[in-house]
């Protein structure tokens, strides 16, 4: 992001702001409220335009270059959005077809995604997964609970991840848990 702003309603959201992220690094970002960090968040995954500035993601402009940047963005919301699904299996086979990956295979990465994620609620879990199985290079997580850090790391691999956070406590903490190995 290249002093990506955002408004609504005349009334500035987010600020300037300027974040560069390389492969693999991870960064916790501290937003101070709800609005920003979730704003920040959708704009980092190109999800949302910023209202000035720019945003890149891996060379690719969303505003220009959305299908590539769908590629190889998994984003994460704060709150989970209720679902018609009647089992985990079934969201994992959306999921696979929204993506065009194997069904079969992409239920057994699923499965042994999950069973990494011991103690996470499914509410969070659940689209985690989901955000994991097309393989990120990037991963944006919007608020996600400091305490799920080790967990999310364990299961995010190699890619990239951006995190927002209200609190300053909550980033550190996660930043702490954020170190690559």
């Amino acid at each position: 992001m290249r002093d990506a702003s955002y408004a609504r309603g005349g009334r500035e959201i987010v600020a300037p702001f300027t974040i560069t992220l390389d492969e693999n690094e991870r960064l916790a970002h501290p937003c101070g409220n709800d609005a920003a960090a979730s704003t920040i968040a959708l704009m980092a995954a190109g999800l949302v335009r910023p209202a000035s500035g720019r945003i890149f993601i891996a060379a690719f402009d969303p505003r220009i270059q959305p299908t590539q940047v769908k590629r190889i963005v998994g984003y994460v919301p704060h709150e989970a959005l209720p679902h018609d699904f009647p089992s985990f299996t079934r969201y994992i086979e959306f999921r696979a077809t929204l993506w065009g990956l194997p069904r079969a295979a992409s239920i057994v990465r699923a499965r042994a995604l999950l069973a990494r994620l011991d103690g996470v609620h499914e509410a969070f879990a659940y689209p985690l997964v989901g955000a994991l199985l097309s393989e990120p290079r990037l991963l944006v997580l919007d608020r996600p609970q400091a305490a799920y850090a080790p967990q999310i790391l364990d299961v995010a691999g190699e890619c990239a991840i951006f995190s927002t956070h209200v609190l300053e406590r909550d980033a550190q903490r996660f930043a702490q848990e954020a170190v690559p190995v």
